[in-house]
């Protein structure tokens, strides 16, 4: 009894509801989103610094701006922060948030390139030549050398020559060429 009571309370309260042309709640719109551009540096940027300073715009002005979880500092609608890289390829996140708005997350890559020293490598065997040079980053490509009496020598091959020269600063993945023989 009380049950069919409830249900007919519901059957009036939803008649009366309908008739208000309130029969279905207003679907949720979220607000808008936090707008939030990076100016500097651009995606896919190559840096030898192990910082970087990240710059961008971001609307509205009182956005609350975090790159790499590191607050930035916001000042009319501009922010600013500097970040630690690591080397080679870093995923930077920026995300921002404010009062009243949809929060925003945008990312960026930025490469630091670190330059390596080409190690001496006269003299080493094939083997040790090819820990020494890839340890680095490098990459080896073995020419040989010593001539067609070169095979007949009881002993094994060494590098003769190497270029580019040992002290040279190069990139991370740069080529080095070995003359290889078993007498130089």
């Amino acid at each position: 009894m009380v049950r069919a009571a409830v249900l007919i309370a519901f059957g009036f309260a939803t008649v009366a509801l309908a008739a208000c042309g309130e029969d279905e709640p207003e679907p949720y719109v979220p607000p808008p989103p936090v707008r939030v551009e990076v100016v500097n540096p651009v995606d896919r940027r190559t840096v030898r610094a192990a910082t970087v300073d990240v710059r961008g715009t971001v609307s509205p002005s009182t956005a609350v701006v975090r790159v790499l979880g590191r607050p930035a500092r916001v000042s009319g609608g501009e922010f600013t922060v500097v970040v630690p890289l690591e080397p080679g390829v870093n995923v930077v996140d920026v995300a921002a948030t404010a009062r009243g708005r949809s929060p925003s997350l945008t990312a960026f890559r930025v490469t630091r390139e670190q330059r390596v020293t080409v190690p001496e490598l006269s003299n080493l065997e094939i083997g040790e030549v090819q820990e020494a040079v890839e340890s680095l980053g490098l990459r080896l490509e073995v020419e040989s050398g010593g001539g067609v009496l070169d095979p007949l020598i009881p002993r094994p091959s060494r590098v003769c020559a190497q270029e580019p020269v040992a002290g040279s600063k190069v990139r991370r993945g740069t080529t080095v060429r070995v003359i290889v023989a078993r007498f130089c």
